[in-house]
């Protein structure tokens, strides 16, 4: 309760100083609307606003899953072989050198305008994060517990299943959670290279023929959305980590 309360509280100091921002600072609308006018074009245009935050929705959660999923077999793959670590892991690395938004023209390029090149671009944004978490936290399994194992003579996957995957399942939540912020910005920056439905879509849309109010609009229920997908993947993970420690 106390959260919401802060949370209220931040929101409506933010909407003050907007507020007060474009009255004393006399800026035009096309520059900054005011609050009231993006909330009349939130409310206008919410069936419009909802048939692109579906479209964005579908590609964020497909980049999540796939990315997560991915991540955390490279991770347990990367842990279990020693030769990929020292050959794989230093191109994952490399990998990270190249901007990720640099590589959203070629996947538009190569997969086409519709949902599978923004999902590509966010599951290549969520990919490292989850990996290296995950992987870390792999490689860090208590020294006492590997030991018990081998004493019990428990074979090397059985150890990985019972022990040393249920011991790293925080560090998988952490990169889960970093995850869920990180898989809206792939999926935008696809929009804006090459779409024809998405937010990303929208507010160029609405940018290029300046109206300003709907390109907030819809940066809001961007905002929105991924504050949600934030929270919902923060409880799931609270509640994966405590059945399993």
């Amino acid at each position: 309760m106390n959260r919401l309360k802060h949370i209220t509280a931040l929101i409506l100091m933010f909407l003050i100083l907007w507020q007060s921002l474009v009255t004393f600072g006399d800026l035009p609308a096309f520059l900054l609307p005011p609050p009231s006018k993006v909330a009349q074009t939130l409310w206008h245009s919410r069936a419009l606003l909802a048939e692109h935050a579906i479209v964005t929705g579908l590609e964020v959660l497909l980049g999540l899953v796939l990315g997560a999923s991915i991540g955390a077999v490279t991770a347990v793959w990367l842990t279990a072989s020693q030769l990929a670590r020292h050959f794989v892991r230093p191109l994952l690395v490399f990998s990270q050198t190249i901007p990720v938004f640099a590589l959203a023209p070629l996947l538009t390029l190569w997969l086409g305008y519709g949902l599978l090149s923004k999902v590509a671009m966010a599951l290549l944004i969520i990919f490292f994060p989850v990996t290296s978490a995950f992987f870390d936290a792999l490689m860090r399994t208590p020294a006492g517990w590997m030991e018990q194992a081998r004493v019990m003579g428990g074979s090397y996957w059985r150890v990985m299943w019972l022990i040393r995957i249920p011991a790293a399942l925080p560090g998988f939540a952490s990169g889960l959670r970093l995850a869920a912020v990180y898989a809206p910005i792939g999926a935008i920056i696809g929009e804006w290279v090459g779409a024809s439905k998405g937010l990303g879509y929208l507010m160029l849309l609405a940018n290029g023929r300046a109206k300003i109010d709907l390109m907030f609009a819809a940066l809001i229920v961007l905002a929105v959305f991924t504050l949600i997908l934030h929270v919902v993947v923060d409880k799931g993970c609270q509640k994966l980590t405590r059945n399993h420690t």
